[in-house]
């Protein structure tokens, strides 16, 4: 598998899941308004209101990694602003777990996940396209 082809396939995944991700955040938000619902996730209605603008804003992220994957020299911003943004991720969550506030609901999860997140990061700046990428490289 080429390179191109493996960053594509990367792309298409990740913008699969962020929007998969982002509707069920966004459908959380009407789930917790519903009268005698159980929140999945323990927070009050300013935090679900988050919840729900943060899902809005994977859909739209997806989109974007699901347009790179279409044409990855285009969309080689994306990947890299994707990269960046995993490494932020990885870093409130490593920071998350040594504070230890959020161990007693999380355990070993937010360690967990920072290691996936720097991974794919990795993978994102590894795999990216060159800007000139070729017909044979896909």
């Amino acid at each position: 598998m080429g390179r191109v082809r493996a960053y594509r396939l990367l792309a298409a995944v990740m913008g699969t899941l962020f929007i998969a991700g982002g509707l069920t955040f966004f459908g959380a938000f009407f789930g917790y308004q519903a009268p005698g619902s159980t929140p999945v996730i323990p927070t009050g209605p300013v935090g679900h209101y988050f919840i729900a603008f943060t899902g809005c804003a994977l859909v739209g992220w997806g989109g974007g990694l699901l347009g790179a994957a279409r044409d990855p020299v285009a969309g080689r911003a994306v990947g890299t602003a994707t990269a960046l943004a995993l490494v932020l991720s990885a870093v409130y969550r490593m920071v998350g777990w040594l504070v230890g506030d959020y161990y007693v609901w999380l355990g070993d999860l937010p360690r967990t996940e920072a290691a996936i997140f720097l991974v794919l990061a990795l993978l994102f700046v590894w795999l990216r396209p060159p800007r000139l990428a070729s017909p044979e490289a896909a």
